[in-house]
Parts: C-alpha cells; structure tokens; sequence
C-alpha cells in the first residue's frame, strides 16, 4: 500500500478533497493531510476525522510563516515517510513541494490550479512557479490551457505534465427534490414567480461580472420580471461590482455569500451566465460542468475547460470576451426561445457525462500507481 500525504492551503471545506476521500481506492492507497491554515477546526478536519483519515495541521498567517512551516512539514514528513507527496494551491506548492524535497521524499506531484496569473498580473510571482515546477517530480494540469501555459511558457518537460480533469459526482436526476428551490427563493427572499438570472463568481475582475451587469441593466429595462442572483459575492473587485449594482433597482438582485445547496441554487436560474475575461482567465472553471450538469441553459465565453467541450447553438451559447451587447443578445435569446433552452440543457447534461469524480479518481490512481518506489 502506497502512503500519500496531502498538503493543502487554506482549505476550509473543499468538495474535491471529500471526494477524493470517499472515492479513492484504500485497498491500495493510505492517505493523510496536511493543512496550512489559520485555523485548526476546518471543515476539512472535521471530514478526514469523520472518516479516519490522519490530519495535521500547520498553523499560518501571513507570509511571514513561510520559512517556519516549511521546516515543521518537513520535520512531519520525516516521521510519516510517505511514498508520495501531492500538494494544492499555490502556496501548499511552494511550501509542500519545497518541504518535500528537503525531507528526500522522492516521488512530488504538484496540482496547478491557476493559469497565467503571474504571467498577466504579478510577474514577480514566475520566479516561485519556476521554483516549484523544478521542485516537483510530477505536475498535475487541471485543463490543456494549463498545460500550454506549462509547457509553452514555463518550459516545463512534457513528461513532467499529466492533465487530470475536475470531475463532479453523477446522480439520477429523479433524486433531487426540488422543493430544496423553494427552499432557496426563501432563505433569501429571491422573488417568486420572477425568471432567475445567475451568475456563481467571485467579484474579481477575471470573472467579467462587470460586463454581465451593464447588459441585464438593459434586459430589466424591458422585462420587469426578472431578477438576478450573485453568488460567492465578494472579492477583491467588491466596489467596482457594487458601484454597477447600484445602477439596477434595488430589488432586481440578491447577494448571496456562500450556499452550500449547490445544485439546489443552480436549478432556480432560468438562465446562468459565465464570462471569463480571456482564454487564460479560468484554469479549469467547475461553474461550467455544474451549470450544464444541472440542466441550466447558459451564456458563457470560452475559457478554462470550455475550450474543450462548450460548443455554441449546441450545449451553451458563445460570446466573445468582455462584451456586454453579445451577452445581452444571448440572454434575450434564451428567454425568448423555449426549444433552445430546452436543447442546450438536454445536450449540456449530455456533454458532462465524461467529467465525472471516478474517471478523475482513476486518473489520479494510475498516475499513483505508476510512480516506482
């Protein structure tokens, strides 16, 4: 049995770990985590002891705690002597990877879960991508625009890079109940009876929300009975986002923070939007499978994984990049065009089908299983 530890960065609860967890084949993998946090009660703790996983904890504040919890994760790989090493986010790379390395563990695999972020936005930041691409023995890339950025602009080896999709879980539709929407409309007083227009982003400005806003500004102009849901509201572009919500009525949208009932909030949009900035902009982008998987008819740009399996007319409709007339046409279009929003959903729960947790847990077993101990 092969041991794997799992070092992770400020992860408080995170779907893909607690898949991973009940999805992975412990007959043949042992695994435990390590997390660097602030805090030692995380959701995530809470998971791996419900299911007797080993946890560990690195407390960490600020930048400061670099050095200090590098040298105490490797001192904790010292004693558990694991086979493999995989480490998340960018900074669980930088520390893990780097602690790992000190320790001698041999076998180190890194998930790359951005894209041209320095490239574009802080250049400064290359010289630890580097760092950490040179350092891992193995380097996963959730989407092809990660690898190319990878391989054609870090200069990484090919052999060196793996592409591992993000996965959700397949269930029959008859489980959902879909009273669980009632239940929604209600804990946030979202208006009955009103056409929903989503949007599941961050405010940051890679997210384009500040496209989408100046166009449904336009669409409530004609049609008072819609109304648009922000969720995962806040983030680094909070005022400018804000300053644009202003521009709408004040009761033609609600906020909402964080919902756990993810697929209970995408099945109350009538229509879902997603517009990535740039090709580069989403390193994979969940939102995606999770619109279509959850028979949402969606306007969406081409970035992340869209690129590899979003096709315009036939499971979501294409705009171009940061272009709110497109996405006002689009949006006017599905709502006036019930046989195309029944064919995009048919088709996009369709197109969803292969992105599943168990092909990305076989995936990750083989790439395991093929490391030579």
């Amino acid at each position: 049995m092969k041991k794997i530890v799992y070092i992770v960065f400020g992860i408080n609860k995170a779907l893909e770990f607690e898949w991973l967890i009940s999805e992975i084949d412990t007959s043949r993998f042992e695994l435990s985590f390590i997390s660097i946090h602030p805090n030692e009660e995380t959701h995530l703790k809470k998971h791996c002891e419900n299911h007797q996983v080993p946890f560990y904890h690195i407390p960490y504040n600020s930048k400061k705690d670099i050095l200090k919890s590098t040298l105490k994760i490797r001192k904790m790989l010292k004693k558990i002597d694991p086979d493999i090493v995989h480490s998340h986010i960018f900074e669980g790379g930088l520390i893990g990877i780097t602690a790992a390395w000190l320790a001698g563990i041999k076998h180190r695999i890194y998930t790359r879960h951005y894209s041209d972020f320095h490239h574009v936005y802080h250049p400064n930041g290359l010289k630890y991508d580097q760092w950490i691409n040179a350092r891992s023995t193995h380097i996963v890339a959730v989407s092809e625009v990660v690898k190319d950025i990878l391989i054609k602009k870090e200069n990484v080896p090919k052999q060196k890079v793996s592409v591992i999709h993000h996965g959700i879980p397949q269930e029959e539709d008859n489980c959902f109940n879909y009273a669980r929407i009632s239940v929604i409309k209600e804990k946030y007083n979202i208006p009955d009876g009103k056409q929903l227009i989503g949007v599941v982003s961050r405010y940051t400005k890679l997210k384009g929300i500040q496209f989408i806003i100046p166009a449904l500004k336009e669409l409530f102009e004609e049609n008072e009975n819609l109304h648009l849901v922000l969720a995962n509201a806040k983030g680094n572009d909070e005022v400018t986002i804000k300053k644009l919500l202003q521009k709408l009525p004040k009761d033609a949208y609600t906020e909402i923070l964080f919902e756990n009932d993810n697929e209970a909030l995408f099945r109350s949009f009538d229509v879902f939007i997603h517009v990535p900035i740039s090709r580069e902009a989403e390193a994979f982008g969940l939102t995606y499978l999770e619109a279509l998987n959850f028979d949402v008819p969606s306007v969406f740009t081409l970035s992340g994984i869209a690129h590899e399996m979003v096709k315009d007319e036939e499971n979501a409709l294409v705009v171009n990049y940061q272009n709110s007339d497109e996405i006002v046409e689009a949006v006017r279009k599905l709502l006036a065009n019930e046989e195309l929003r029944i064919k995009l959903s048919k088709n996009g729960k369709k197109s969803v089908e292969t992105y599943t947790t168990r092909k990305k847990m076989r995936k990750l077993e083989e790439l395991y299983e093929n490391v030579r101990l």
